[in-house]
């Protein structure tokens, strides 16, 4: 079992990953396709334990569709299963899309929060999805996001050793500085998803592997 690093010698790490995966991934562009906050918000909620690709895929007609917050409301929820169907969980997700929608136009007349506590009372809007629009749309950088991927490769670094996201979060935002909130977060996704995958992490091919006590080991 490996020595958990200590607070000072995480931040070290975080400091010298930045510039390293900045290289790597200099785009911070989500890879989702939206243009307003409703579209983004909606796209993240469908993107669990989904790829953004098929996302994509469905939004182009889902938008359209459905162009404000009133128009899901509305909507019969047998249509949403429907139009959300190829993202999977799609009954949950058309839930959370119906009430979203009605949530928006009761309480906020029919459009997206800027703040994160305002968006947690949104049903289906955990604080990943309310970090990547707060973050995307707003420009406003209050959390580190925390999917699959950041979860797997911070665990492998050794930036945490907790499960849940919410921990993990706090841990992250602890040695990663403020102002790489958003960046260094978003390019250890994109990592996890090209490099460091789930079943057969690439660290042979790993252009950080010597920063990485899991590598060859996982």
């Amino acid at each position: 079992m490996r020595r958990p690093r200590s607070l000072k010698a995480k931040r070290e790490l975080a400091q010298e990953l930045s510039p390293r995966l900045a290289k790597l991934y200099p785009s911070l562009k989500v890879s989702l396709d939206w243009e307003t906050p409703l579209e983004l918000i909606v796209a993240t909620v469908l993107s669990a334990q989904c790829t953004d690709e098929r996302v994509n895929r469905v939004t182009k007609t889902l938008f359209p569709a459905y162009p404000d917050a009133r128009a899901y409301a509305n909507a019969p929820i047998d249509e949403l299963k429907d139009a959300v169907r190829p993202t999977g969980f799609f009954n949950n997700k058309a839930k959370s899309l119906k009430g979203l929608g009605t949530r928006l136009v009761d309480e906020y007349d029919g459009e997206v929060p800027d703040t994160m506590e305002e968006l947690l009372t949104l049903p289906g809007v955990a604080r990943k999805t309310a970090n990547v629009v707060l973050s995307n749309a707003f420009g406003t950088h209050v959390g580190v996001v925390v999917d699959t991927h950041v979860k797997r490769v911070s665990n492998r670094l050794g930036l945490t050793s907790e499960t849940d996201p919410v921990k993990i979060e706090r841990d992250l935002m602890k040695v990663i500085a403020p102002e790489e909130w958003h960046s260094l977060p978003w390019r250890m996704i994109l990592h996890g998803r090209t490099v460091c995958q789930s079943r057969k992490p690439r660290c042979e091919a790993c252009p950080i592997s010597e920063l990485c006590p899991s590598a060859g080991r996982v």
